[in-house]
């Protein structure tokens, strides 16, 4: 019998992050010969990637435990209880709680919206990334027309700030450079604690509570929710990287309330203006949904337009997919030949802003933090190919020489 448990994640760093939760609950319940799929239901492509990997699993490894859990499992834990394939099906709230695992009972699954408390901390980190990344809210209040996720995730959870504070601390003594935070709301934080602090006032005590912490990077946050305290970390703190990933996903108006966003175009640029003056050196990332229900060719333009207006540098583009349960899945839907079409435009759109973003590079001396041999990323989140020696995880001194329209051409200042 095989003794080794293998974890399978998809989707996202929140994701990532869980795996490790998992892991480590496996092996503290003393569980062997096991495969556990942390599955994502953010498109219909996510959760048929999960189902053929179950099927793939069982035909290599016929003899072990094959355990789902995640969103999609969350969402429709028939469909995979249903599977011959799997053994037990776990829900969000159960996927790294003691002895749920090795439990007998093959469907475990509650419901998540009366989930209350945020999930505890997960030791270690991300200990195979050069960087960490601690979880410090979990669900959504939101509901974009578009999106399944807070029926996997349930409301917004946030962690303590004591809690977070030392889990940085702890990381940043175990010789993590850089502290990622993460959520699948990260904005939201706080909402639910006494008192109510914002993000920025835990971004400002974690810098000023863990000195030896290098830096700190905030993972995607909504447009919507920047509060005045974090403006304020990003102009004056230089350990809070100048970089921002924004939940932006349309650049049209009409779009943008159909999609239920609490942004206009407008807002996301003052937006991005705003963070701009206080931080000259930040670049920004975006995520966009292309061909969205009863998004017009003129609606789709205004959004290409929008990424070159907005001097993006990187877009996350996801050609949309009706997910059954959201209300734009009842919407008049756009051809799908028309949506890949415009998925390929905007992910030009892309390569073009990353062009321009790296234009501007040529010739800044930046710290990065070396992600494997001979790759590295600055603060602002370039990524930089150079050669030489460097130890991954570390930061080093990197002259921008050029690059190849994908990244940084650097050299060891």
């Amino acid at each position: 019998m095989r003794s080794d448990v293998e974890v399978v994640t998809f989707g996202c760093r929140l994701n990532a992050y869980e795996s490790e939760a998992i892991r480590a609950q496996a092996a503290a319940d003393g569980v062997s010969d096991a495969v556990i799929f942390n599955t994502c239901a953010v498109t219909a492509e996510a959760v048929r990637q999960a189902r053929q990997a179950i099927r793939k699993a069982r035909r290599a490894r016929p003899d072990a435990r094959l355990v789902v859990t995640g969103c999609a499992a969350q969402i429709d834990p028939g469909a995979f209880a249903a599977m011959p394939e799997v053994d037990l099906v776990l829900g969000n709230a159960e996927k790294a709680a003691p002895g749920a695992l090795a439990a007998g009972e093959r469907l475990q699954v509650r419901d998540i919206m009366q989930v209350r408390r945020a999930p505890p901390a997960t030791a270690g980190g991300l200990t195979e990334r050069a960087r960490a990344y601690v979880e410090i809210q979990n669900g959504c209040d939101h509901r974009c027309t578009f999106c399944i996720i807070p029926f996997g995730r349930g409301n917004s959870r946030s962690i303590a700030p004591a809690r977070v504070i030392g889990e940085v601390r702890r990381l940043a003594g175990a010789g993590y450079a850089e502290v990622v935070l993460t959520g699948v709301d990260l904005t939201s934080w706080g909402a639910d604690l006494p008192d109510a602090p914002s993000l920025g006032a835990l971004v400002a005590r974690i810098l000023a509570e863990v000195p030896e912490l290098p830096r700190l990077r905030l993972s995607s946050i909504d447009a919507a929710e920047i509060d005045a305290e974090l403006m304020a970390c990003l102009a004056v703190e230089a350990r809070l990287a100048p970089h921002l990933h924004l939940s932006l996903q349309s650049g049209d108006d009409l779009i943008l309330k159909r999609m239920k966003r609490r942004h206009s175009s407008a807002d996301a640029l003052a937006l991005i203006a705003a963070v701009r003056a206080a931080r000259p050196d930040v670049a920004f990332g975006a995520d966009f949904i292309a061909g969205f229900p009863t998004e017009t060719d003129a609606a789709f333009e205004n959004t290409v337009a929008f990424v070159e207006t907005a001097g993006l540098a990187w877009l996350h583009v996801f050609p949309y997919s009706p997910r059954p349960g959201t209300p734009a899945a009842r919407m008049p839907q756009v051809a799908r030949e028309v949506v890949k079409h415009r998925a390929a435009r905007l992910r030009a759109a892309g390569d073009a802003a990353l062009a321009r973003h790296l234009d501007r590079q040529v010739g800044r001396e930046v710290e990065a933090l070396v992600e494997r041999p001979g790759r590295a990323r600055a603060a602002d989140f370039t990524e930089i190919a150079f050669e030489g020696g460097a130890v991954v995880g570390a930061l080093r001194p990197l002259r921008i020489v050029g690059h190849d329209g994908r990244r940084a051409l650097g050299e060891l200042a």
